[in-house]
C-alpha cells in the first residue's frame, strides 16, 4: 500500500499534480480554499476534505501548492493542522516562496517532528498535466530519497542543496524564464512586422542555440494571441520581486531582472494583465510600441 498524500491547493497546478499522484496509485486527500476545485478530483478517486487539518490527518506526505510563502507559512502554523500532523510525516512545499520562508518552515516543522523539503517546480500547467515538471528540491538528502517516489509521479526531481536551496533555484529559474519571455516577445513582434512567418521561423530555429521551450510554446501563444493562463503574470511578478529581494540581501545588482520585473509590474498593474499568462508580456511590448493587438 502506497503512503497517503495530502494535497493542499488544487488549482491550476495542484489539481493536475493530484491526478498524477492518483494515477500512480497514491491515496490522495485533497483540500482547496475554493471547495469546487477539490471536488473536481473526487471522480478521479481523491478523498475531499473540508479543512486542511482533515486533509493532513493520517498523511505520510503533505504537498502544498499555494499562492506564496505567507499562505504556506500560515498553513504550517495553523493550530488545527499542527495538531493533525503525524510525527515523521514529510511536508513537501512545492509552492514558490522566498528561501528565507522555506528555511523558517523547515525549522518550525522540525520542532513538531515533521520533515520538510522545499520543492518548487517549473514546467507550467502542461508539465503538471503530463507529469514532466522540473522539481528543484532543498533539504536533507536522506529525506529527499524518501520523497523520490512521490516526486517521480510528478516529474524529474533533483536535490540541489540544503533547506532554502530549492527556492533559490526556482528564483534563478524564474529570472531565466522572465528574461527569455521578454526576448521571445521582441523576436515575435519583429518577425510579424517584418513580414516573416513566426511559426516557420520557430521551426527553423529548432535545435539551434536560440531554441527553447519558451520560444516554441510561448512564441506560439504570442502569435496566436492565446493568453489563457498557464503561468499567471502576477505570480511571475511575485517571483521576480522575491528574486530581487534575495539578490539585495546578497549585495547583488541584477539589472536585466530589474528591467523585466518593472515591465511585468506595468503589465499587471497598469494593463490589468495579472491574470493573463506570463507570455502576455507580448501585449506590454505592443503597447510600448503603440500597436493594437488583433
Amino acid at each position: 500500500m502506497k503512503p497517503t498524500i495530502a494535497v493542499l491547493g488544487t488549482g491550476l497546478m495542484g489539481g493536475p499534480m493530484a491526478r498524477n499522484l492518483l494515477r500512480a496509485g497514491f491515496p490522495v486527500q485533497a483540500w482547496n480554499r475554493t471547495p469546487a476545485k477539490a471536488e473536481a478530483l473526487r471522480p478521479d478517486g481523491a478523498t475531499v476534505s473540508e479543512s486542511p487539518a482533515g486533509a493532513v490527518a493520517g498523511a505520510s506526505f503533505i504537498i502544498t501548492m499555494l499562492s506564496d510563502g505567507k499562505a504556506t507559512g500560515a498553513m504550517t502554523r495553523d493550530p488545527e493542522v499542527m495538531a493533525a500532523l503525524q510525527r515523521g510525516a514529510v511536508w513537501l512545499d512545492m509552492s514558490s516562496t522566498r528561501p528565507e520562508e522555506a528555511r523558517a518552515q523547515h525549522d518550525h516543522l522540525a520542532g513538531l517532528g515533521v520533515e520538510h523539503l522545499d520543492a518548487p517546480v517549473s514546467g507550467g500547467t502542461r508539465g503538471a498535466e503530463v507529469g514532466t515538471l522540473a522539481i528543484m528540491v532543498g533539504g536533507d538528502a536522506a529525506v529527499f530519497e524518501r520523497a523520490v517516489p512521490v516526486f517521480d509521479a510528478l516529474g524529474r526531481p533533483v536535490h540541489v542543496g540544503p533547506a532554502g536551496a530549492g527556492q533559490l533555484s526556482k528564483l534563478a529559474n524564474q529570472a531565466i524564464v522572465a528574461i527569455t519571455i521578454g526576448a521571445v516577445a521582441e523576436a515575435m513582434l519583429l518577425l510579424e512586422k517584418g513580414g516573416a512567418d513566426p511559426a516557420a521561423v520557430r521551426d527553423a530555429l529548432r535545435g539551434g542555440f536560440a531554441d527553447s521551450t519558451i520560444l516554441q510554446q510561448h512564441g506560439e501563444r504570442m502569435t496566436e494571441r492565446n493568453f489563457v493562463p498557464g503561468g499567471l503574470s502576477r505570480f511571475q511578478l511575485k517571483d521576480l520581486d522575491n528574486l530581487l529581494g534575495e539578490a539585495e540581501s546578497l549585495g547583488l545588482s541584477l539589472p536585466t531582472s530589474r528591467h523585466i520585473r518593472d515591465r511585468f509590474a506595468h503589465f499587471c498593474d497598469a494593463m490589468d494583465g495579472g491574470d493573463k499568462d506570463h507570455s502576455g508580456l507580448f501585449l506590454e511590448l505592443c503597447a510600448r510600441n503603440n500597436l493594437k493587438v488583433d
